[in-house]
């Protein structure tokens, strides 16, 4: 792993594999889920996967965006699937977009990291 610059948050910019992370703590938890799926505790590891929380629509001649979460990892673990992300400082939004993925999502196994 090899790190760069710092951001507001504290964290760094730490490349992995040849991919560049928002994190050292993102970075590392994708290296143990590239092991356990090479090892077949999971499957279909997936980087950076997006959820839409509310669909675009327009009011009158306004047109609003679709409200998106991305989280970090999504991968399948006994069937069921998981969808990660490797918080260090959980922001209001986050927490927003959090409640509002379980809300819509309930299948998913949501984990922070």
């Amino acid at each position: 792993m090899r790190t760069a610059h710092y951001n507001k948050f504290g964290n760094h910019k730490t490349e992995a594999d040849g991919i560049v992370f928002d994190s050292s703590r993102e970075a590392a938890r994708y290296l143990e889920l590239k092991l356990l799926q090479r090892g077949g505790a999971i499957s279909a590891l997936e980087l950076q996967p997006k959820f839409v929380l509310q669909e675009p629509f327009a009011r009158g001649t306004v047109k609003y965006r679709a409200i998106t979460y991305v989280a970090d990892f999504r991968y399948i673990e006994n069937g069921a699937e998981v969808v990660e992300d490797a918080k260090g400082y959980p922001t209001p939004e986050y927490l927003l977009k959090k409640k509002l993925l379980l809300a819509k999502y309930p299948e998913i196994d949501f984990r922070e990291v």
